[in-house]
């Protein structure tokens, strides 16, 4: 197996941590909100309120199941769109009341099925990215499996972007680029290979802000140095006139 074929197969094991793993892992007292005020609750998106040392904060993530009926229940890491209003939701309260946001991404996108395109899933994400380009909290977003077109973006404007070393980041995932580009979804490895998805390559072209390290870590490790680098991280956001920070956010994305 090529190094980019383990490493995709890696970011989409269904043993990997996930968002709800690592909400109880780097908060205190962790609570979560449910529902969009609007249609319904979306398993998809997770989200709540915890304590994060003595910083209380916003957490929010996308969920995906452990087996074939946790998967059922959070459509397999695919939200609606009633899921990025949730988030949203969530984010203008964190917003009211000084949180930070953090944000955990695994998704290979937003669930494309007639229902969510009816309930305005493109308009959704874009909403999103709009609100979060000018949310006056600290943003912190970090993808720890697949993070995959629009429906990982939604999470992912903040103010630094981390990933997990064996997690992808993608405009598509690589079946679909080959698909698309050679007719053929048998080429998706040699698709990865021209993507640049992996985290270093990210890394290298300044679209995420840190790599962190999963080798020789079990899962309690890894949250706990997660939680450290978080807490050193939101205390520099804390620390900068609001303004500032909104300008940097900003100029973060339009470098690309």
């Amino acid at each position: 197996m090529s190094e980019i074929a383990s490493m995709i197969k890696k970011a989409r094991d269904q043993a990997r941590v996930t968002a709800l793993d690592f909400a109880h892992g780097i908060c205190e007292d962790f609570i979560e909100l449910h529902g969009d005020r609007n249609f319904r609750d979306d398993g998809a998106i997770v989200g709540g309120i915890g304590r994060l040392g003595n910083q209380a904060v916003t957490v929010i993530g996308i969920q995906k199941g452990k087996n074939l009926q946790d998967n059922l229940k959070r459509n397999f890491g695919q939200p609606h769109p009633e899921g990025y209003r949730k988030a949203l939701r969530l984010m203008k309260q964190a917003e009211k009341f000084g949180r930070p946001v953090i944000t955990f991404i695994n998704t290979a996108g937003a669930y494309p099925g007639l229902g969510a395109e009816e309930r305005g899933q493109g308009e959704a994400i874009a909403r999103n990215l709009m609100e979060m380009s000018d949310l006056k909290v600290p943003i912190i977003a970090i993808i720890i499996g697949e993070g995959g077109s629009g429906g990982a973006l939604a999470l992912a404007v903040a103010d630094k972007v981390w990933m997990l070393e064996n997690s992808i980041y993608a405009v598509l995932s690589p079946e679909g680029f080959a698909s698309i580009l050679w007719k053929d979804g048998s080429r998706a490895m040699e698709a990865a290979e021209l993507m640049k998805i992996t985290s270093f390559e990210l890394l290298k072209m300044g679209v995420v802000d840190k790599v962190i390290p999963e080798r020789g870590y079990f899962a309690a490790e890894l949250m706990g140095q997660i939680k450290l680098e978080l807490l050193h991280e939101v205390n520099l956001l804390q620390a900068l006139p609001v303004e500032e920070m909104l300008e940097n956010r900003y100029k973060r994305f339009r470098k690309y």
